[in-house]
């Protein structure tokens, strides 16, 4: 059912997944199209020597010839220059859409100083646009046009058009739209053998991937920059553009068929910016031309175009970050012409989406079966096919099919299956700790759960501080519940329980329950630096939650006519090295802990009922808490089944109590009260115990000072020993 589970999960997921592919959001389309820029810049188009050349109207041309715009006669000379050379056919990345200021007729306007026979003179000279029309009726031209957002001229003025003929359908619908057309004055265009629209859309990155090979303007279909220049330039009458049902398939020109995206737009197999392709202007119009300037120009097919600052367009594209407008359509030119074009079939949707959906029912189908390394082959396998599919379908075929959207889908659906087999073991791990936290403190069950191989026997040795405590009177208890064995049962649980919380709190763990008797230990199975200092203020808490304990149940004594007997508990708490770990068989074992100083203080907690204290403390607890809580020292004893004597002490209180002023007093009292009976001095001794009677500080000494009444009058009636050394050795536990 857990692995059902996962998949009814997994597959509404791949759904899903499917569905965001078709959509194809903002974040989808730049993972896939950041994939195909690394492709371009791992193994970009190599660029050997190209009929193509770029002439530069750059900062130098700039300081040689003037400000730009430059004079129509001027850009005619280019064109001349450029044509003699015995360049093909030249293209303008640069638009001409209002008449040239500098022309004679406009002069003649605009000089107010010169007389009218000059100004009838400038008048009968051909304008400026003239003259350029004239260059451009002397060689093959391409003017540039440019795609505007809003109507913006006069659409219904008659120029030429390229003839495009269509095989499939109509290409409109799919192809990119301008509502207006910046273009160039009519004798421009007239006399111009090819025009074109030089327009980019970037990607929405701002990053220039594909060029539209294509373009409305209205219901006029308008090429491209490059590829007019290449009809110009092999003297080709038509374009010809194929669709399908997916789109716009490819445009044909000059017995060249350019693959297309379904929007006509033409993937750019890039090369690196190589600035060996600009010519400097000025080179072309200096007279004489630098050497090798016809050279460069012979045979090329020449884009026109700036990089002076100001004029400079730049756009970033998959290589650089920062390229000429004019280069991308010489690359885009290249490209064709070494028929290096990168294609994306029409239908790389139906085959991303089907890798998507594939990828994503694997997972779904193997991974909740199979184990983690399977699970990584499997996940490693697939990445590996898919990216090196992808990769040879690159660099082999030039074609782009996305697979990190399929991989990606597949790693989601992965992390979706993990978390649900987490979220299931994680719900199996609150049922087991549910069932040990019943017997083991909530530590041990988080460790157990999280290190399951902990679960072995043996053990490590290590400080731990014990504590033992037991019900006085228990006997006396009992006997009023011999009618009522499940009334006993019910009072103990009531005990149990406030006692056992106050341990757990306090970062202990309980080691076992004995009848009416618990006992714990701290620093395990987690390291706990102030375990001595836990234990005690768990003692305090024990005898607090104790007290509210006995409230309630004297008033539910009182309710029901029943006779009331309180619990009362004895404590003690020792510290010091101790064995702890999994003890028992490889059937059955207890986490538990063993040692000597286990066993002293159990024999402490008996010694609570001698003395008289709730709380007894072996020595090395004391030395670890004496700053934080209210100690009085008891005896120096060697308990049952030990031969070392060893300092006790008395807990009666935190450490509000162990500067109360009034203890203070009490705790020096019984100082000099233990110091006078170890010396011997009877009377001294008897003097500190009046003192400490009467200063008792609200602790109750009643038992402990009259212990030591009586063992100080029978010694003053029978001296003990001359080799005496103060030590009380217990006869009981």
């Amino acid at each position: 059912m857990g692995r059902n589970v996962g998949r009814w999960l997994g597959l509404p997921l791949v759904a899903a997944l499917v569905v965001v592919r078709v959509w194809d959001p903002l974040p989808v389309e730049m993972l896939r199209l950041r994939t195909f820029d690394f492709y371009q810049a791992l193994q970009p188009r190599q660029s050997p020597d190209q009929p193509v050349a770029i002439v530069d109207v750059d900062e130098e041309s700039l300081a040689v010839h003037g400000q730009w715009p430059w004079p129509r006669t001027l850009i005619a000379e280019l064109i001349l220059k450029i044509a003699r050379a015995g360049a093909v056919a030249t293209a303008f990345d640069v638009v001409y859409p209002e008449p040239d200021r500098m022309s004679p007729e406009n002069l003649a306007d605009v000089l107010t100083s010169i007389d009218e026979a000059v100004r009838d003179q400038l008048r009968e000279q051909p304008s400026n646009d003239e003259v350029l029309a004239q260059a451009l009726r002397r060689h093959r031209v391409v003017v540039g046009q440019s795609g505007y957002h809003r109507a913006v001229g006069d659409l219904s003025r008659a120029v030429k058009t390229t003839p495009v003929g269509t095989l499939g359908g109509d290409p409109r619908p799919y192809l990119f739209k301008f509502p207006g057309l910046v273009r160039n004055v009519p004798e421009l265009e007239e006399a111009a053998l090819g025009r074109a629209m030089f327009t980019l859309l970037p990607e929405r990155d701002g990053v220039v991937r594909r060029v539209p090979a294509m373009m409305t303007v209205g219901d006029v279909l308008t090429p491209a920059l490059s590829l007019e220049l290449l009809r110009v330039a092999t003297g080709k009458d038509a374009f010809l553009i194929k669709t399908d049902q997916a789109g716009v398939r490819g445009i044909g020109v000059a017995g060249v068929e350019i693959p297309t995206d379904r929007n006509g737009r033409v993937w750019v197999h890039y090369a690196p910016h190589d600035r060996s392709k600009y010519i400097s202007a000025k080179d072309i119009l200096a007279d004489p031309q630098p050497r090798g300037t016809i050279q460069r120009l012979a045979g090329k097919l020449i884009f026109i175009g700036t990089s002076a600052t100001g004029l400079y367009d730049v756009r970033a594209t998959p290589v650089e970050p920062a390229m000429p407008g004019v280069e991308i359509h010489a690359q885009l030119l290249e490209t064709i012409l070494t028929a290096s074009h990168m294609n994306r079939p029409n239908n790389a949707l139906g085959i991303e989406v089907s890798l998507t959906a594939f990828a994503g029912l694997l997972i779904v189908l193997f991974v909740p079966v199979l184990g983690a390394i399977y699970t990584f082959l499997l996940g490693a396998g697939m990445a590996g096919v898919l990216a090196a599919g992808s990769w040879y379908l690159y660099a082999s075929e030039r074609t782009l099919i996305d697979v990190t959207y399929p991989l990606t889908a597949g790693f989601l659906v992965y992390l979706v299956l993990v978390f649900v087999n987490y979220y299931r073991e994680e719900i199996e791990r609150r049922k087991v700790r549910g069932a040990f936290s019943q017997y083991l403190s909530p530590a041990l069950v988080q460790q157990l759960a999280s290190e399951p191989d902990s679960l072995v026997l043996g053990g490590e040795t290590k400080e731990m501080s014990i504590l033992f405590c037991d019900v006085r009177g228990f006997t006396t208890i009992s006997e009023t519940f011999k009618t009522d064995p499940q009334g006993l049962t019910r009072l103990m649980n009531r005990f149990l329980t406030p006692l056992t919380n106050e341990i757990v709190d306090h970062r202990g763990t309980i080691d076992k329950y004995m009848g009416d008797a618990i006992m714990a230990f701290w620093n395990a199975p987690l390291d706990d630096p102030h375990h001595a200092k836990n234990a005690c203020s768990a003692s305090l808490a024990m005898l607090d939650a104790l007290d509210r304990l006995n409230r309630v149940r004297e008033q539910e004594a009182a309710d029901s006519g029943q006779q009331f007997v309180p619990l009362k508990i004895g404590v003690g708490i020792n510290t010091g090295e101790c064995v702890v770990g999994n003890f028992g068989s490889d059937m059955r074992f207890d986490y538990s802990v063993l040692g000597d100083s286990v066993n002293l203080a159990s024999r402490l907690e008996g010694q609570s009922k001698t003395y008289g204290f709730e709380i007894v403390l072996g020595e090395a607890t004391a030395e670890h808490v004496k700053d934080d809580f209210a100690l009085l020292e008891l005896d120096l004893i060697a308990v049952k089944g030990k031969h070392e004597p060893g300092l006790i002490y008395a807990l009666v209180g935190d450490s509000e109590v162990a500067k109360d002023p009034g203890f203070l007093t009490l705790a020096r009292h019984n100082q000099e009260l233990m110091g006078c009976y170890r010396a011997q001095d009877w009377e001294g001794a008897l003097t500190a115990l009046a003192a400490c009677r009467q200063g008792n500080a609200g602790v109750d000494l009643t038992r402990f000072l009259d212990l030591y009444e009586d063992r100080i009058h029978t010694f003053q009636a029978t001296p003990p020993a001359a080799d005496w050394d103060g030590v009380f050795v217990a006869t009981t536990k």
